[in-house]
């Protein structure tokens, strides 16, 4: 009796071990700033791949479309984490309740001016006097426009920029309705447009900026204090993520498809030049961090350029 009772204690105690994990796990709400972005993929593709369960948690990933409602979510205490651009760090040092935890991509060669079908733009040039779509006042793509005329040498006023979200569809439907001439979005998009015969992409962002803070994962400044294990436990997810993207070509090529619906020569395209840029371990680099320092002055969001140590952090992310 008292060995049929000991075995089905131990077996109790094995189920309750195998069970509690499931249980356990730590929920996070992640936010990614745009549907369509291979930088901010490693959400999707580390929950299909299960590197966040495997690291103790339950991600729910929402779409925001955008910077500012990427940090009004996280002001509101809606998410946990958000996966958006360098230049968000203004919301930081304007007051917004979050730090930068690690970078994400660390180029913009994930960006790009796209036209559509246009025969009368050709070159860079022949977007003088021009209507540029951005997807925000304030954001990533108004300060590459910004960066395109000061190295034009042209004036502010020698384009108009125009407002058309971080959605590619609405950003097509303006440029086949001839609302803007071109928009600052993603790469793959001209490249789609181009398979089409639909338009193109002129140049990339990378033509007018090197060395740069692309992509940033914020964390609630409630997260950090309250839950900083969890915090540690999503970086070393994200990154583990990276390194299975970067190890596994066609398979991260077939996931990335269905979560941005690009063909798959396009999205073979996105991976090669893109992939090199994400960052493996998630550290900040002075000279993509000094870029970005400089980009909110050039916005005109802050005066001068601000220390930016209060606002970012290493120490959750993962030993090397």
């Amino acid at each position: 009796m008292f060995r049929r009772f000991g075995c089905a204690a131990i077996a109790a105690t094995l189920l309750v071990t195998l069970v509690l994990p499931a249980f356990a796990a730590e929920k996070l709400v992640v936010a990614r700033g745009s549907a369509k972005g291979f930088g901010f993929d490693p959400i999707d593709i580390g929950i299909e791949q299960k590197f966040y369960e495997l690291n103790g948690l339950d991600v729910e990933m929402v779409q925001l479309d955008g910077s500012a409602k990427v940090h009004q979510a996280m002001v509101a205490g809606a998410i946990d984490l958000a996966a958006g651009a360098g230049t968000d760090i203004a919301f930081l040092v304007k007051g917004a309740p979050e730090q930068a935890v690690g970078a994400i991509a660390l180029g913009p060669q994930q960006f790009g001016f796209v036209i559509s079908a246009d025969p009368t733009i050709k070159t860079a040039a022949d977007l003088k006097g021009r209507r540029i779509g951005i997807s925000t006042v304030g954001s990533l793509t108004e300060w590459f426009v910004r960066k395109f005329l000061q190295k034009q040498g042209w004036k502010p006023d020698d384009v108009t920029m125009i407002t058309v979200g971080a959605d590619t569809m609405p950003q097509t439907a303006a440029l086949e309705t001839h609302q803007i001439d071109a928009v600052v979005t993603g790469s793959a998009l001209g490249w789609q447009l181009e398979a089409q015969n639909r338009g193109r992409l002129l140049f990339p962002a990378s033509d007018i900026v090197s060395d740069f803070l692309m992509n940033v994962i914020f964390a609630s400044n409630k997260l950090v204090a309250e839950r900083p294990d969890a915090v540690r436990a999503f970086l070393k997810a994200w990154y583990e993520t990276v390194d299975f993207m970067r190890k596994n070509r066609a398979e991260t090529i077939r996931m990335a498809r269905a979560i941005d619906g690009y063909s798959e020569a396009v999205e073979a395209r996105q991976y090669d030049v893109v992939m090199p840029s994400l960052s493996s371990d998630g550290r900040f680099p002075a000279a993509g961090v000094a870029m970005v320092q400089h980009s909110f002055v050039d916005l005109g969001i802050l005066p001068n350029e601000p220390d930016m140590k209060p606002y970012m952090t290493e120490r959750f992310l993962p030993r090397r």
